[in-house]
């Protein structure tokens, strides 16, 4: 997959709010957690709000600088509220407060309550820990929220992106310092592969009945 294309456009389709409540919060926290990608946002929402001003139906009003907070005290505030806003924390609370499920040793999951036909919930895997090899039927975004895992396709940290699908298996194991915590949504049941293959996907296909 060309991922760098795949989160542009997620990034556009959140700029442009085209987006559910599941995949607008997953953004909005790769958004707080990646400089980058917040810059890409800006400027996505730049190019949309010229083409809202050519709109011949909009008249929207000319402002000057008068009307407006003094830029550096403006700019200090921005900052200062970027700093405590974690959309994360402000939807779900403290993340060491949550009913973690256990679903294997080291391995936890956290349900986010959304309403949404997407399901994204939070990922806990302790130091070492992996994930059997599998693939996906849908697309899975993960972001890294904190901590890092590795995979055949290299090492992602915190606030970096990774989306999956059917072409790629991969075999997730958490760093063996600290552990990783990520933010994850699946459109579809994983595929797993290998010795135990068959027990798990039956596993997975009964608990889909409990989503």
């Amino acid at each position: 997959m060309n991922t760098t294309a795949e989160i542009n456009e997620l990034i556009f389709s959140y700029s442009s709010g085209n987006l559910g409540e599941a995949k607008s919060l997953f953004v909005s926290m790769y958004l707080f957690l990646n400089s980058v990608a917040e810059k890409k946002a800006s400027i996505f929402d730049n190019i949309l709000a010229e083409n809202l001003i050519n709109l011949d139906e909009m008249t929207p009003k000319k402002l000057n600088y008068k009307d407006c907070i003094n830029s550096s005290y403006n700019n200090k505030l921005s900052e200062n509220i970027k700093s405590n806003y974690n959309p994360l924390i402000n939807f779900v609370g403290n993340l060491n407060n949550l009913n973690w499920k256990s679903i294997y040793k080291g391995f936890k999951e956290f349900n986010l309550p959304v309403n949404d036909k997407d399901n994204i919930k939070l990922i806990k895997m302790d130091p070492g820990t992996s994930v059997p090899l599998h693939s996906h039927n849908g697309k899975e975004y993960i972001i890294v929220i904190n901590g890092s895992f590795c995979d055949e396709y290299g090492e992602y940290k915190t606030g970096d992106m990774q989306i999956n699908d059917q072409k790629i298996k991969h075999h997730p194991t958490a760093c063996e310092k600290n552990g990783c915590i990520c933010l994850s949504i699946t459109e579809s049941d994983i595929i797993f592969f290998g010795k135990f293959a068959s027990a798990l996907n039956l596993f997975t296909f009964v608990k889909s009945f409990f989503k």
